[in-house]
Protein backbone atom coordinates (compact mmCIF):
# COMPACT_ATOMS: atom_id res chain seq x y z
CA UNK A 1 0.00 0.00 0.00
CA UNK A 2 2.86 2.19 1.06
CA UNK A 3 4.92 1.39 -2.21
CA UNK A 4 1.63 2.10 -4.12
CA UNK A 5 1.06 5.13 -2.77
CA UNK A 6 4.68 6.60 -3.36
CA UNK A 7 4.39 5.54 -7.04
CA UNK A 8 1.36 7.77 -7.17
CA UNK A 9 3.19 10.56 -5.47
CA UNK A 10 5.76 10.31 -7.38
CA UNK A 11 4.25 9.52 -11.25
CA UNK A 12 4.27 12.65 -13.30
CA UNK A 13 0.82 14.36 -14.12
CA UNK A 14 -0.72 13.67 -17.24
CA UNK A 15 0.33 17.06 -18.84
CA UNK A 16 4.26 16.68 -18.40
CA UNK A 17 3.89 12.90 -19.09
CA UNK A 18 2.16 13.84 -22.27
CA UNK A 19 4.98 16.63 -23.03
CA UNK A 20 7.64 13.93 -22.01
CA UNK A 21 8.92 16.48 -19.20
CA UNK A 22 9.96 16.37 -15.43
CA UNK A 23 6.93 17.27 -13.39
CA UNK A 24 7.76 19.78 -10.74
CA UNK A 25 6.90 20.21 -7.36
CA UNK A 26 5.22 23.93 -8.42
CA UNK A 27 3.31 22.27 -11.56
CA UNK A 28 0.69 24.28 -12.59
CA UNK A 29 -0.87 21.48 -14.22
CA UNK A 30 -0.61 18.51 -11.46
CA UNK A 31 -3.76 19.84 -9.22
CA UNK A 32 -5.99 19.65 -12.53
CA UNK A 33 -4.56 17.02 -14.77
CA UNK A 34 -4.11 13.62 -12.55
CA UNK A 35 -1.80 10.98 -14.15
CA UNK A 36 -5.32 8.58 -14.33
CA UNK A 37 -7.01 11.17 -16.80
CA UNK A 38 -4.07 11.47 -19.89
CA UNK A 39 -7.19 11.81 -22.55
CA UNK A 40 -8.01 15.27 -20.74
CA UNK A 41 -4.80 17.39 -21.17
CA UNK A 42 -4.28 15.85 -24.59
CA UNK A 43 -7.84 17.21 -25.89
CA UNK A 44 -6.73 20.36 -24.13
CA UNK A 45 -3.71 20.62 -25.73
CA UNK A 46 -4.91 19.81 -29.24
CA UNK A 47 -7.08 22.26 -29.13
CA UNK A 48 -5.80 25.31 -26.91
CA UNK A 49 -1.81 24.63 -26.94
CA UNK A 50 0.09 24.02 -23.77
CA UNK A 51 1.52 27.15 -23.55
CA UNK A 52 -1.71 29.28 -24.06
CA UNK A 53 -2.95 27.09 -20.98
CA UNK A 54 -0.04 27.83 -18.89
CA UNK A 55 -0.42 31.62 -19.42
CA UNK A 56 -3.91 31.35 -18.66
CA UNK A 57 -3.61 29.51 -15.56
CA UNK A 58 -0.85 31.91 -14.27
CA UNK A 59 -2.78 34.81 -15.07
CA UNK A 60 -6.05 33.62 -12.82
CA UNK A 61 -6.18 33.35 -9.34
CA UNK A 62 -6.03 29.94 -7.31
CA UNK A 63 -9.77 29.72 -6.66
CA UNK A 64 -10.20 30.50 -10.55
CA UNK A 65 -8.05 27.73 -11.97
CA UNK A 66 -10.12 24.60 -11.49
CA UNK A 67 -13.22 26.15 -13.18
CA UNK A 68 -10.99 27.49 -15.82
CA UNK A 69 -9.65 23.69 -16.61
CA UNK A 70 -13.05 22.55 -16.68
CA UNK A 71 -14.40 24.72 -19.00
CA UNK A 72 -11.40 24.42 -21.60
CA UNK A 73 -11.95 20.66 -21.07
CA UNK A 74 -15.54 20.47 -21.92
CA UNK A 75 -15.29 23.41 -25.20
CA UNK A 76 -12.09 20.93 -26.21
CA UNK A 77 -14.30 17.61 -25.95
CA UNK A 78 -17.10 19.60 -27.90
CA UNK A 79 -14.86 20.98 -30.35
CA UNK A 80 -13.18 17.78 -31.40
CA UNK A 81 -16.72 16.69 -31.71
CA UNK A 82 -17.84 18.93 -33.77
CA UNK A 83 -15.08 21.27 -35.57
CA UNK A 84 -17.58 23.80 -37.27
CA UNK A 85 -19.48 24.89 -33.86
CA UNK A 86 -17.93 23.31 -31.02
CA UNK A 87 -20.09 24.05 -28.37
CA UNK A 88 -21.56 26.64 -30.08
CA UNK A 89 -24.05 24.42 -31.71
CA UNK A 90 -24.83 23.01 -28.04
CA UNK A 91 -25.49 26.54 -26.63
CA UNK A 92 -27.77 27.24 -29.85
CA UNK A 93 -29.48 24.43 -29.52
CA UNK A 94 -30.28 24.47 -25.52
CA UNK A 95 -31.04 28.24 -26.38
CA UNK A 96 -33.49 26.95 -28.69
CA UNK A 97 -35.26 24.52 -26.45
CA UNK A 98 -35.25 27.53 -23.78
CA UNK A 99 -37.32 29.61 -25.62
CA UNK A 100 -39.68 26.94 -26.82
CA UNK A 101 -40.28 25.87 -23.49
CA UNK A 102 -40.74 29.48 -22.17
CA UNK A 103 -43.51 29.55 -24.89
CA UNK A 104 -44.74 26.26 -23.90
CA UNK A 105 -45.28 27.61 -20.39
CA UNK A 106 -46.68 31.06 -21.29
CA UNK A 107 -49.40 29.42 -22.80
CA UNK A 108 -49.87 26.97 -20.23
CA UNK A 109 -50.14 30.25 -17.73
CA UNK A 110 -52.68 31.79 -20.27
CA UNK A 111 -54.90 28.35 -20.43
CA UNK A 112 -54.94 28.20 -16.64
CA UNK A 113 -56.02 32.17 -16.11
CA UNK A 114 -58.74 31.25 -18.37
CA UNK A 115 -60.23 28.17 -16.22
CA UNK A 116 -59.48 29.98 -13.14
CA UNK A 117 -61.63 33.28 -14.46
CA UNK A 118 -64.42 30.55 -15.55
CA UNK A 119 -64.02 29.09 -12.60
CA UNK A 120 -64.64 32.23 -10.15
CA UNK A 121 -67.77 33.06 -12.83
CA UNK A 122 -69.56 29.80 -11.96
CA UNK A 123 -68.97 29.34 -8.13
CA UNK A 124 -70.18 33.27 -8.37
CA UNK A 125 -73.07 32.34 -10.01
CA UNK A 126 -73.75 29.75 -7.78
CA UNK A 127 -73.09 31.55 -4.72
CA UNK A 128 -75.98 34.24 -5.87
CA UNK A 129 -78.19 31.01 -6.69
CA UNK A 130 -77.96 30.14 -3.59
CA UNK A 131 -78.61 33.06 -1.62
CA UNK A 132 -81.62 33.87 -4.19
CA UNK A 133 -83.16 30.27 -3.02
CA UNK A 134 -82.59 30.96 0.63
CA UNK A 135 -83.62 34.25 0.96
CA UNK A 136 -87.33 33.15 -0.81
CA UNK A 137 -86.82 30.50 1.55
CA UNK A 138 -86.88 33.16 4.54
CA UNK A 139 -89.64 34.85 2.84
CA UNK A 140 -91.71 32.07 2.33
CA UNK A 141 -91.61 30.71 6.24
CA UNK A 142 -92.20 34.45 7.81
CA UNK A 143 -95.53 35.25 5.50
CA UNK A 144 -96.47 31.02 6.66
CA UNK A 145 -95.32 32.31 10.42
CA UNK A 146 -97.55 35.33 10.46
CA UNK A 147 -100.66 33.77 9.24
CA UNK A 148 -100.24 31.47 11.67
CA UNK A 149 -99.88 33.90 14.46
CA UNK A 150 -103.15 36.03 13.22
CA UNK A 151 -105.20 32.71 13.09
CA UNK A 152 -104.00 32.28 17.07
CA UNK A 153 -104.93 35.88 17.86
CA UNK A 154 -108.29 36.39 16.27
CA UNK A 155 -109.44 32.85 18.21
CA UNK A 156 -108.56 34.46 20.95
CA UNK A 157 -105.83 32.49 22.18
CA UNK A 158 -107.45 29.92 23.86
CA UNK A 159 -109.49 26.16 23.10
CA UNK A 160 -113.38 28.24 23.39
CA UNK A 161 -112.14 30.57 21.93
CA UNK A 162 -110.87 28.42 18.81
CA UNK A 163 -114.09 26.68 19.04
CA UNK A 164 -115.90 29.90 18.39
CA UNK A 165 -113.75 30.69 15.81
CA UNK A 166 -114.46 27.62 13.91
CA UNK A 167 -118.09 27.73 14.77
CA UNK A 168 -117.71 31.27 13.41
CA UNK A 169 -116.06 30.07 10.14
CA UNK A 170 -118.66 27.33 9.92
CA UNK A 171 -122.23 29.85 9.99
CA UNK A 172 -120.53 32.17 7.54
CA UNK A 173 -119.62 29.60 5.35
CA UNK A 174 -123.53 28.00 5.15
CA UNK A 175 -125.48 30.81 6.04
CA UNK A 176 -124.41 34.06 4.84
CA UNK A 177 -125.23 37.37 5.90
CA UNK A 178 -127.38 38.39 3.52
CA UNK A 179 -129.52 35.11 4.45
CA UNK A 180 -129.41 35.62 7.99
CA UNK A 181 -131.16 38.89 7.72
CA UNK A 182 -133.71 37.56 5.90
CA UNK A 183 -134.69 35.17 7.98
CA UNK A 184 -134.65 37.41 10.99
CA UNK A 185 -136.60 39.54 8.89
CA UNK A 186 -138.99 36.49 7.95
CA UNK A 187 -139.79 35.62 11.66
CA UNK A 188 -140.98 39.47 12.56
CA UNK A 189 -143.20 39.43 10.20
CA UNK A 190 -144.60 35.60 10.88
CA UNK A 191 -144.66 36.67 14.39
CA UNK A 192 -146.89 39.78 14.10
CA UNK A 193 -148.84 38.10 11.10
CA UNK A 194 -150.04 35.26 13.57
CA UNK A 195 -150.12 36.53 17.00
CA UNK A 196 -147.78 35.25 19.77
CA UNK A 197 -150.61 32.84 20.84
CA UNK A 198 -150.92 30.92 17.11
CA UNK A 199 -147.92 31.31 16.27
CA UNK A 200 -146.89 28.52 13.54
CA UNK A 201 -143.01 27.50 14.41
CA UNK A 202 -142.91 26.19 11.23
CA UNK A 203 -142.98 29.09 9.34
CA UNK A 204 -139.67 29.88 10.45
CA UNK A 205 -137.94 27.14 8.28
CA UNK A 206 -137.45 28.47 4.83
CA UNK A 207 -136.44 27.14 1.86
Amino acid sequence: MSSSSSLSSNSPCAACKFLRRKCQTECVFAPYFPPDQPQKFANVHKVFGASNVTKLLNELQPHQREDAVNSLAYEADMRLRDPVYGCVGVISLLQHQLRQLQMDLSCAKSELSKYQNLGGIASTTTHGLLAAAAAAAATTAHHHHHQQFNFMAGSGGGSGGGRDHSHHLYHHQFFPRDQQQQQHQHMIRAFEGHGSNNFDASSLFIG
